[in-house]
């Protein structure tokens, strides 16, 4: 029997919990992409199809775990990645425009399908920031089911593609080269807490003064970049058993509200969104020519840094294959940025010009 969302019962929690827990650790121990979040994601489809697990994720909690999400995001925008753009930015930031354009444009055609609506398409093949688009879905009046199963087999797709084109097409190999781990801060654990808690809290503050769309996310987002750009970061990070439990939260929310008929629903819509993700993969490799034609970068380079998704699959290929590595990483990052800033923003001006879509 479910509780009430904002009563949960003990034992429906911990047996998502622990379910989850196991299944992230088998799913990493395979390799995985963004193995926390889409597991709770499919874990919690399985619950709530079998009528045992809680009724939803409480919205607070919701909030705290967008809040975590959005300070980890900020921490990816270092100042000496971004330097290692040089006089490229601009053709770096024409490049991601480009990159929204012909997601939103996909977006669009996926709209056109019986089961989705515009919104929803258009937040389900934004080419960024994937675990922040399913946390906010729900906010910005999307169906966040649809948004995350397809964003998720975008990174799938993108991911599992990388090696295979680095490869083939760019005669490049992987197996050379140093290996890379993610980024990790160099405080204590109580310097990353509290890191964490004063970017969380200022940052919805200031995001609800400034009326920005999903406060939750974007506020500590801005803020934690801000800290590190400016030198306040003291070399904190989110503590991993504190991400990991917000990707589980995201991905609990979106599951938890997934029925036999919306499941159905989202089968028949996978064929085409298959083929809009493979045209954007395609799409944005053609921009990347305009990196080519402008910056120093080899046409390998420039694939690596327009691949819409798998940043840290990019960044240990790039690093494997001994390629500019700052400028690749730097230009996905931009990107990550520009989608999560700009697809609020649009959502918000969607919803305003279309008040029953919501």
């Amino acid at each position: 029997m479910r509780g009430h969302p904002d009563r949960p019962s003990v034992v429906p929690w911990f047996a998502l919990a622990v379910v989850t827990a196991l299944a992230t650790f088998g799913a990493e121990r395979l390799g995985l992409p963004s193995a926390a979040l889409f597991v709770a994601l499919f874990v919690a489809t399985g619950f709530a199809l079998a009528s045992v697990g809680p009724s939803g994720v409480p919205r607070k909690a919701a909030m705290t775990a967008q809040a975590v999400l959005g300070v980890e995001i900020g921490t990816l925008l270092q100042r000496d990645t971004l330097s290692g753009l040089g006089s490229g930015w601009i053709a770096v930031v024409l490049v991601c425009l480009g990159t929204l354009l012909l997601s939103l444009a996909a977006g669009a055609m996926l709209g056109l399908h019986r089961d989705v609506d515009h919104l929803t398409g258009a937040l389900a093949l934004v080419a960024g920031g994937a675990s922040g688009l399913v946390a906010i879905t729900q906010e910005l009046g999307g169906d966040e089911r649809v948004v995350a199963v397809v964003q998720y087999l975008r990174v799938l797709l993108v991911t599992a593609s990388l090696p295979l084109v680095a490869t083939v097409v760019f005669s490049a190999d992987t197996s050379a080269g140093p290996s890379v781990t993610t980024s990790a801060g160099t405080a204590e654990w109580y310097v990353d807490v509290a890191f964490v808690v004063v970017c969380a809290g200022i940052g919805i503050v200031l995001a609800k003064v400034l009326r920005l769309p999903a406060p939750a996310l974007l506020g500590p987002l801005i803020v934690s970049a801000a800290a590190d750009l400016l030198g306040f970061g003291f070399g904190a990070a989110v503590p991993t058993v504190l991400l990991t439990v917000a990707y589980f939260a995201i991905g609990w929310q979106a599951g938890l509200r997934f029925t036999v008929a919306s499941l159905r629903s989202i089968g028949r819509v996978l064929p085409w969104a298959l083929l809009l993700i493979i045209a954007i993969a395609v799409g944005c490799a053609l921009l990347g020519l305009v990196l080519v034609q402008t910056t120093s970068i080899s046409p390998y380079e420039a694939y690596l840094a327009t691949t819409p998704g798998g940043v840290y699959a990019v960044l240990a290929i790039a690093a494997a294959t001994g390629v500019n590595v700052t400028f690749v990483v730097a230009a996905q990052i931009v990107r990550v940025f520009m989608m999560l800033f700009a697809v609020p923003v649009g959502a918000r001006i969607y919803q305003r010009r279309h008040p029953r879509a919501n």
